[in-house]
């Protein structure tokens, strides 16, 4: 019996990475010689065991032969005589195939070492396309590892568009699409994972909203990139700056939806692109089955990033009204994230990317001014029912309204807002 460190551990360590998991796998065993060691097994579908002491995976040498269509379609076979190179074959990509034996050797039967060098994402063999799921898997990956200028190979590429063109990634489940893509968005580069996945057609498949951003233009004076498409994915470069927070990121990739149903006659104006997007926002999440958070922030992205801009140009009512919308004095922590979200609209334009956005400021002044308003003031004064209400909302409104002349007082010389 023989156990190597193989997977992620290898080729993080070699690029300098921290580890933070290790797989391993046993080539030669029985079994029944793991758990009479004390492993646990946790394998259903083939033998996986858990190490007595260290929890860390232990998988036995196996074989995979596709028996069906999607990610789960496949017979496993084990055995004593399967060998390492054997097991390695059947990964994604060389830089995945990679061993370790206890001394420290490398292991690298597919020229996984090499690629590391090259900066290449390659695959290993041809049986990288009977799984659909390394469609995302890759361009993930390529999110992740973009910073040291990885990219994907020539045929790999292509593999991938032949898999998308197939309708093979059809058959995957939403949970496993969106586990890749909740990944992705927590990478250093996700717009890179969304790029990947336009490059090979899979963005149109899974991200029908998305993909049709692409070539829709809008007004060159607020935006100098012209094409919604790559302002979207500047927008979610700059929120990736901002915010490790994968929720704020999805509601910057989400939030100009609706300038995709904008009809081409109407370019390159969008108007009433914010309550339009909150539909395909609903529609794409539920689609994914993403978490409520994502969806709700991704919503009022939509549907608010207009009126964030616009700060300074509402009256006090008008503000007030938005803020109640926004359920802003029950949701402060998602109030915050949204002008996070707002500001990386505003700057994922071209040459505008430094800008600084004084609308977050104006805003949360706003909320300030508004929590400033002591209901139970009012009550003490034997204010009830409609009364109170209105008196609320009275006293409301005057404070926005001090709160915005001291702000355009201080701001006079500089625009808050006139983006859209």
């Amino acid at each position: 019996m023989k156990i190597y460190l193989v997977g992620g551990a290898v080729r993080d360590s070699l690029l300098g990475r921290p580890v933070h998991e290790k797989d391993w796998v046993v080539v030669g065993a029985h079994p029944e010689e793991l758990t009479s060691q004390g492993y646990r097994a946790v394998g259903k579908d083939f033998p996986v065991f858990l190490h007595p002491e260290t929890q860390e995976e232990y998988a036995l040498a196996r074989t995979e032969r596709k028996s069906g269509s999607g990610h789960t379609g496949f017979i496993c076979a084990f055995s004593p005589d399967i060998t390492l190179e054997e097991d390695l074959i059947r990964r994604d990509l060389t830089v995945n195939a990679m061993a370790q034996d206890s001394d420290g050797t490398i292991i690298d039967p597919y020229g996984g070492h090499q690629d590391l060098d090259a900066r290449l994402l390659r695959h290993v063999s041809p049986a990288f396309r009977e799984d659909p799921l390394r469609v995302f898997r890759v361009a993930r990956f390529a999110a992740r590892y973009a910073y040291l200028g990885f990219r994907i190979a020539d045929e790999t590429l292509q593999l991938m568009q032949d898999m998308s063109a197939s309708g093979e990634l059809n058959s995957l489940t939403p949970e496993r699409v969106w586990k890749e893509t909740e990944r992705a968005l927590g990478e250093d580069a996700p717009d890179v994972y969304i790029q990947v996945l336009r490059d090979c057609g899979a963005l149109a498949i899974w991200f029908q909203e998305i993909d049709r951003l692409f070539g829709v233009p809008q007004r060159a004076e607020y935006h100098p990139e012209i094409d919604t498409g790559i302002h979207t994915l500047m927008s979610l470069r700059i929120a990736t700056q901002l915010s490790p927070k994968a929720h704020v990121r999805f509601a910057a990739l989400v939030h100009d939806l609706g300038k995709g149903d904008t009809p081409a006659s109407d370019w390159p104006r969008h108007i009433g692109h914010e309550e339009r997007g909150v539909a395909r926002v609903r529609e794409l999440s539920q689609r994914l089955r993403a978490p409520k958070d994502f969806q709700a922030l991704g919503e009022q992205a939509s549907r608010f990033h207009l009126d964030i801009h616009r700060a300074a140009e509402l009256r006090p009512s008008t503000i007030l009204r938005k803020l109640v919308k926004m359920d802003v004095l029950r949701r402060p922590e998602r109030f915050t994230e949204l002008l996070l979200v707002c500001e990386a609209d505003a700057r994922g334009r071209l040459g505008l990317e430094d800008r600084r956005y004084t609308a977050s400021l104006f805003w949360q002044g706003a909320l300030t001014a508004v929590k400033t308003v002591s209901p139970a003031t009012l009550q003490a004064k034997g204010l009830e029912g409609t009364a109170f209400i209105e008196a609320l909302e009275t006293a409301r409104e005057q404070a926005l309204h001090e709160w915005r002349e001291h702000w355009l007082q201080q701001t006079a010389q500089e625009s808050s807002g006139h983006v859209c």
